[in-house]
């Protein structure tokens, strides 16, 4: 039987819906303490004094940690692992575990308590006695970058991180000389919150010279290596694991400042130690994703045709630079520049800015979603301007010759760009959506329709490592360097290993995230897992069916190249002699039976060292009804029509893709992380503030899957895990621009509130 190809309903889905996930705040742990961290509510002040001599007395209390207890410990600041080749050079501040001095941020640690019970170290953190002189703030990037705007880091005079540059500056200029029509937008890609179901969490242990940490994460290796500079010891003092994992979307790749200080407390403790945060410690203390202000240029010729991009933006970097916050607006939002569209010139510059407030990291997309938005904001535009059908000045536009190097570089291996634009135009019934606007305008209603594409860049951190072992009773283990946090790597990659095994895929055991485990492994980010991690699982499944057909020719008394494998077993070829996997397994077990020279047991691994990309992509309709008397825009259609290469898990891929267009589309319509300009406190601190899209929010999501093998691995798939949120945003605010169009009103930033909506119809008359 094959596998691969079938829809599978996910098996980890039977332990989560019967109550049986094991999640961080579900471990035992006997006689754990709890920690809760004390946060800055200032977003920017100088630290006069710390008094913690009331806290450290306070029932139940064991510990109270402070930066100068940190000092004393040798801990140094949480590192930025992307620092940018820029044209101004970047300026790295140091980031301490708890404040130093100064905060810079609302939700800044500033002390930990330690005690028997979270009431109880809760209630000692209030004790805690600080004074604070407050300065003032600025939360805005572009404010940030503008003279006499409040200094936030001494080292980066006007408050500017780097200036990042990639293009041909000069074909561009030359472009927009040439064109018969360039059209201009200014965009803001809001800044929006992960906000994953469950919230950052850990326990952490120390014993025997080893520190012990299991948290809700996205990958252990890479914290691990983060940890081990921070605390100044090397990678072997450290065990990190993850149990099952809440959602992650990019806010849980991190080393958050809370992990290092449960490390540090167990072992000046000698006990467990657990933190977990609470609802508002996720939207002051996490990362967030976003904010970036561009004005992007599209030039035209006298056809239609595109011959440049010119994009200018100001990014949001927070108050301090995440692990790879810096690199979301630069490197990685160039390698999606232009999207789609065989553009012969572009260029990119980027100011990074210190502002007072969270810092950014990569959230679901990272860099990808802000460049496609821009792009396809522009394209629409253009339509507009210019007079022409959106679709059709998108298939004029699309790259065609493949493989085609863009003008960022990029050498994309081809897909079903203007294709799936047809199938589009049938699956979302584009003809009879004027007589659906009309019906909408009997009503009083604006109907719009947006198209847009998408092209992702989908890799992550190149190589991967992964493990197969099979068992005397014929179960097979496969033991990933990725990481599943809610994607259904249990399914998928069991498919992928019983196909190529001849085992029922039942009989695969799938595990992760667990660095005594793994030798090695990337986790999980820019949708690179079965691209990266399925590719390491077919070399050591080829590895293990090498050794295996060793021991087969060694048993059957026969020539290895004379051994044909199927179904699980090797037979000799013309005879029915043969011998199955579990049956070598069991020789394998006895040095005797073996081959002289090889080793017992029957397991391989390998290292994928492919560093190549692939390129999801798609194009996507959505119609958005507008109410002119209050401005509330209802999504009443949702198509799209994506190539995401062979897929292994059909379902499991409409998922995904569904998931990142609930959250593509509340970004458009409803998120929006907010600060007072003023004082820089956080408006938007809980859900009461923050809004998610609900299940009444969204229509149908009709995910169609058409595509085209990749040559970039051996299973010719293409990421999907980021592709719903790359492509959601423009198709949404191309539909509301679309139906503001009506009556002369413009599209304003998202999200599209409905009273940003009503203020634009008002204006408009």
């Amino acid at each position: 039987m094959t596998y691969s190809g079938l829809s599978l309903r996910r098996f980890e889905d039977a332990r989560f819906l019967t109550g049986k996930g094991r999640y961080v705040a579900d471990l035992d742990a006997p006689g754990a303490l709890h920690g809760v961290t004390l946060r800055s509510p200032h977003a920017h002040a100088e630290i006069r004094s710390i008094d913690v001599a009331a806290a450290r007395a306070a029932p139940g209390v064991v510990a109270v940690l402070t930066c100068a207890d940190l000092d004393a410990a040798g801990v140094k600041p949480l590192p930025c692992t992307s620092v940018l080749a820029s044209v101004k050079p970047m300026i790295v501040p140091d980031r301490p575990v708890l404040a130093r001095g100064r905060v810079r941020h609302v939700g800044q640690p500033v002390a930990f308590v330690v005690a028997e019970t979270e009431a109880a170290a809760r209630d000692a953190a209030e004790l805690i006695e600080i004074d604070y002189d407050p300065l003032p703030a600025v939360v805005d990037g572009a404010a940030a970058l503008t003279p006499g705007a409040p200094q936030i880091w001494p080292e980066a005079p006007g408050n500017e991180v780097f200036r990042f540059e990639k293009g041909d500056r000069a074909a561009t200029d030359a472009a927009f000389a040439a064109a018969a029509h360039v059209t201009t937008l200014d965009l803001f890609n809001n800044r929006v919150h992960a906000l994953p179901l469950e919230p950052r969490a850990c326990l952490a242990r120390f014993g025997e010279g080893r520190f012990d940490l299991v948290f809700t994460g996205m990958g252990v290796h890479g914290v691990r290596r983060q940890l081990a500079t921070v605390l100044g010891l090397p990678e072997s003092a450290f065990h990190l694991a993850c149990p099952d994992v809440g959602g992650g979307f990019g806010a849980k790749n991190l080393l958050f400042p809370d992990y290092v200080l449960a490390l540090v407390a167990a072992r000046a403790t000698g006990r467990p130690v657990r933190w977990v945060a609470g609802a508002s410690e996720e939207f002051a203390g996490s990362v967030h994703g976003r904010d970036l202000r561009g004005h992007a240029r599209l030039a035209l010729d006298g056809e239609g045709r595109f011959l440049g991009l010119d994009v200018e933006t100001v990014a949001d970097m927070g108050a301090y630079l995440s692990a790879v916050g810096p690199h979301c607006p630069t490197n990685a939002f160039s390698t999606a520049m232009g999207g789609v569209y065989a553009i012969p010139a572009m260029h990119l510059t980027v100011r990074g800015a210190f502002t007072n407030t969270v810092p950014i990291d990569a959230y679901r997309g990272a860099g990808k979603p802000e460049a496609n938005y821009i792009a396809e904001r522009l394209v629409d535009a253009a339509a507009r301007e210019t007079g022409r059908d959106p679709a059709a000045l998108r298939a004029l536009n699309m790259m065609r010759d493949a493989p085609r190097v863009t003008a960022m570089g990029m050498k994309v291996d081809g897909g079903r760009f203007a294709a799936n634009l047809d199938v589009l135009a049938r699956a979302s019934d584009a003809a009879g959506f004027t007589a659906r606007r009309a019906e909408a305008a009997q009503r009083g209603a604006l109907l719009g329709r947006g198209v847009a594409c998408f092209l992702e860049t989908a890799r992550g951190a190149p190589g991967e490592w992964t493990s197969v072992s099979v068992a005397p009773d014929g179960g097979a283990t496969i033991a990933v360097g990725t990481h599943s946090n809610g994607q259904g790597h249990e399914t998928s990659y069991p498919q992928v290993a019983a196909d190529r095994l001849g085992l029922p895929v039942e009989r695969v055991t799938y595990r992760q995230a667990d660095t005594d485990l793994l030798v090695n492994g990337n986790g999980h980010g820019g949708a690179r897992s079965l691209h990266m991690g399925g590719h390491a699982l077919v070399l050591a499944v080829e590895a293990l069916l090498g050794k295996a057909r060793a021991i087969a020719a060694h048993l059957l008394q026969a020539d290895a190249a004379a051994l044909d494998f199927a179904e699980g077993r090797f037979t000799v070829r013309g005879t029915d002699r043969f011998v199955d996997l579990p049956g070598i397994a069991r020789a394998a077990e006895d040095p005797a039976s073996l081959p002289e020279g090889m080793a017992p047991g029957l397991s391989a691994d390998a290292h994928n060292t492919n560093d190549l990309v692939t390129f999801p992509n798609g194009c996507q309709a959505a119609e958005v009804e507008i109410d002119r008397e209050t401005g509330i825009a209802r999504l009443t259609r949702y198509v799209a029509v994506d190539d995401y290469g062979r897929l292994v898990n059909p379902l499991l891929t409409a998922g995904q893709v569904q998931g990142g267009l609930a959250q593509g589309i509340g970004q458009a319509l409803l998120e929006d992380v907010a600060y007072d300009a003023e004082s820089g406190q956080l408006l938007t601190g809980s859900l009461m503030d923050y809004a998610l899209p609900r299940a009444d929010d969204l229509p149908d999501l009709d995910v169609i899957l058409e595509g085209t093998p990749t040559a970039a691995n051996p299973l010719g798939v293409k990421g999907v895990g980021q592709a719903g949120a790359i492509a959601a945003p423009q198709v949404v605010m191309n539909a509301v621009a679309d139906a503001l169009a009506q009556v002369g009103a413009t599209a304003p930033d998202m999200p599209a509130t409905p009273e940003k909506l009503w203020r634009a119809i008002s204006a408009a008359g």
